[in-house]
């Protein structure tokens, strides 16, 4: 009896000790081996800057670089609205298409109040006084002006501009200037719109009262009102 007891002791005691040994083989052999250390990834350059914030930070000359279009600059980007002291009755549409040599017809120092029909909006070109911005919403709207609604003749036409400086103005006023609500609000129309006077000599080529024989010819002058901070939907023609 003794040595049954002892026998079957002995046998537990060695199960016993192989289940802890397989139990301890298994747990070694089902251990993970150690995760490699990652690799920190290569520092990020920083994103370009949107046009929003190029422009916000788009100096009043703009990034022209010639002195010429540094001042012309300036003047495009004028924001304060011209008194009645500052326009020039003198100014009318037709007035500025009147054929000649206008170079000095004017003074970019005057405003102006001008009414014509609406022959087309767009969005303006890239350009240096914008800091080269690219979104439609921070680049100028071109609005055509003729006296003539019947014609499609472009050397009739007089360029006034909304900057978009002007427009996040009108914009925080609850009105809204982007070129697609201009053209649907104007096109076709009569306006008055008021503003400074400019002469963007940057197109002399293009206008048929600056611009030599053969060229091609897209507008009456080079004489703007640019910026416009004032526009009036009229009922008709304006009569006088």
């Amino acid at each position: 009896m003794r040595f049954r007891t002892i026998r079957r002791g002995s046998r537990r005691a060695g199960c016993a000790v192989c289940l802890i040994g397989l139990l301890a083989s298994c747990a070694c052999a089902a251990a993970p081996p150690p995760a490699p250390r990652a690799t920190p990834p290569p520092p990020q350059a920083a994103p370009p800057a949107g046009d929003a914030q190029k422009l916000a930070n788009c100096p009043a000359v703009g990034d022209a670089t010639s002195p010429q279009v540094q001042s012309l600059n300036r003047l495009k980007r004028r924001m304060t609205v011209p008194s009645g002291a500052d326009l020039d009755s003198r100014v009318t549409m037709t007035a500025l298409v009147a054929p000649g040599d206008d170079t000095g017809r004017f003074d970019v120092q005057r405003g102006a109040t001008i009414a014509g029909y609406v022959a087309g909006v767009k969005v303006g070109g890239v350009e240096s006084v914008n800091c080269h911005t690219h979104d439609p919403a921070y680049r100028d709207t071109h609005i055509e002006l003729t006296l003539d609604p019947n014609s499609n003749d472009e050397s009739t036409h007089v360029i006034v501009e909304v900057t978009p400086q002007v427009r996040l103005e009108m914009a925080k006023q609850g009105v809204d200037w982007s070129t697609a609500a201009l053209k649907a609000t104007l096109l076709g129309r009569w306006v008055r719109v008021t503003g400074w006077l400019m002469f963007d000599f940057e197109h002399l080529a293009a206008a048929k009262n600056t611009a030599a024989a053969g060229a091609h010819i897209w507008r009456a002058t080079v004489w703007e009102i640019h910026p416009i901070t004032s526009i009036e939907v009229l009922p008709g023609r304006p009569t006088g």
